[in-house]
């Protein structure tokens, strides 16, 4: 059984990490079709956002005030190694595949795992675990599309 406050930072930094990379390589590369410019975007974001989220989930649980100081700091660190970790994953791809292939390749790796946690999530709660997939999954493809559409229009107003 895992601890309840690695839990919460496990699942907060791998859905993150999941949408947030996402967004940013369909958008960097529907903007640019610039391989260096996306891998310079998902490093960026996999540290700078890996620190922000990791701030944000041990500022929710302070303010919760229910969660030891040690609780916190499980949180906070889970957080920011889950989200690090799995948005350095998106890089691989990169390097092995031609940057169009990469992107699609990502897309699926990316929303396979966010179905699974989504499902498992769901099992253990004893909830619907297709209704929780769809859900998770349609937010996650509607960031994709509209990150898509948002680089497409800089492409076109800025290149």
């Amino acid at each position: 059984m895992i601890k309840h406050s690695i839990k919460i930072g496990f699942c907060f930094g791998i859905t993150s990490g999941i949408i947030t990379t996402l967004g940013l390589m369909v958008g960097l590369n529907s903007s640019t079709h610039s391989e260096m410019v996306v891998i310079g975007g998902i490093l960026t974001i996999a540290l700078a956002d890996s620190f922000s989220d990791a701030l944000g989930i041990h500022v929710s649980e302070e303010s919760e005030n229910k969660h030891t100081t040690r609780e916190i700091w499980e949180a906070t660190f889970s957080t920011f190694f889950s989200k690090l970790i799995f948005a350095l994953t998106f890089i691989v791809p990169i390097l092995l595949f031609e940057l169009p292939t990469a992107i699609v390749v990502n897309v699926v790796w990316g929303l396979s795992v966010l179905g699974f946690l989504s499902y498992c999530m769901a099992k253990e709660q004893q909830g619907n675990p297709w209704k929780a997939v769809f859900e998770h999954l349609l937010i996650a493809l509607l960031v994709v599309i509209l990150t898509y559409f948002v680089g497409n229009w800089i492409a076109i107003r800025f290149g």
